[in-house]
């Protein structure tokens, strides 16, 4: 009697780990390599800058405003804005929407979590890159201008922030941008080839997942600061780039003077001393 073949067990080799991205494997391996590289540089490295030069937020609106002001004031400033931040930004994005659209998820066959990070990374991509849209659109194409008027930053962000909503919003973009950076992270190197051995990943993703946790408590704090401020007139704190005239800068903010009227309709005479409101030090 003839002995019956036996069946091969399925190969559960994909179930585990990332692959490498590797030439030859498509159309689409310079393109995948592009996307990985362009989220940690540029990108990546301008999320960290970014978190960083808000912080100056804790430090009040003279503080805040110097930054912008600096930032504002680097050497080609506009080509270097488009060339390493939103043209970087609009590939990854696009190439990311693309990649999301045409991936598809099997954590209902595989359930590990190495599948549902899958799903949380392109979830995340999503909701960050939604939360990017919004914050360019308040923040840097519409209302007063802060490259030009940089005195203004931190009226312009505490005046968005006094809407409840507004603040959901940017606690929620923040927690899926600084998460899908970190993770972002770990499959850089895993698909490249940085950390080959389980051993090496899983330490990585120890100090991914702290670093991440670190970077957001840094975004999280700078929002809770101006939140938690006191609201400040729309008035420059320090004057714009243009006004070679001004004195470098102002530390305290001119208060809008309002018209009172005594008993009989009157109209009181206004102080010959403008009124000021000076910055709170902080605790």
């Amino acid at each position: 009697m003839g002995s019956v073949a036996g069946v091969a067990p399925p190969d559960n080799a994909h179930r585990k780990g990332v692959k490498p991205l590797r030439a030859g494997q498509g159309h689409s391996f310079l393109l995948r390599k592009l996307h990985s590289l362009t989220g940690i540089v540029p990108i990546g490295a301008f999320l960290i800058e970014h978190i960083i030069s808000n912080l100056e937020i804790v430090h009040g609106p003279v503080a805040y405003a110097k930054q912008v002001l600096f930032l504002n004031s680097l050497p080609l400033v506009r080509v270097l804005e488009w060339a390493f931040i939103f043209i970087p930004l609009l590939f990854h994005a696009g190439y990311g929407v693309f990649i999301a659209v045409r991936g598809r998820s099997n954590v209902n066959v595989y359930p590990l979590a190495g599948n549902w990070m899958y799903v949380m990374q392109r979830v995340s991509g999503i909701i960050a890159l939604l939360y990017i849209i919004q914050h360019l659109w308040f923040q840097r194409f519409s209302g007063v201008s802060l490259p030009e008027h940089p005195g203004l930053a931190y009226w312009k962000v505490q005046y968005e922030l006094s809407n409840p909503w507004m603040v959901a919003v940017y606690v929620i973009g923040m927690v899926a941008t600084c998460f899908h950076f970190s993770y972002g992270i770990w499959l850089f190197c895993a698909k490249w080839g940085i950390t080959p051995g389980d051993d090496a990943r899983r330490k990585l993703g120890y100090a991914t997942t702290a670093f991440g946790v670190i970077l957001c408590g840094l975004g999280l704090w700078s929002i809770a600061a101006i939140v938690s401020a006191p609201m400040v007139p729309a008035v420059e704190v320090i004057p714009a780039p243009a006004d070679d005239s001004a004195p470098a800068v102002v530390p305290t903010y001119q208060v809008p003077t309002v018209q009172q009227y005594d008993s009989n309709g009157q109209p009181i005479p206004q102080s010959a001393v403008p009124q000021q409101y000076a910055p709170q030090p902080q605790q």
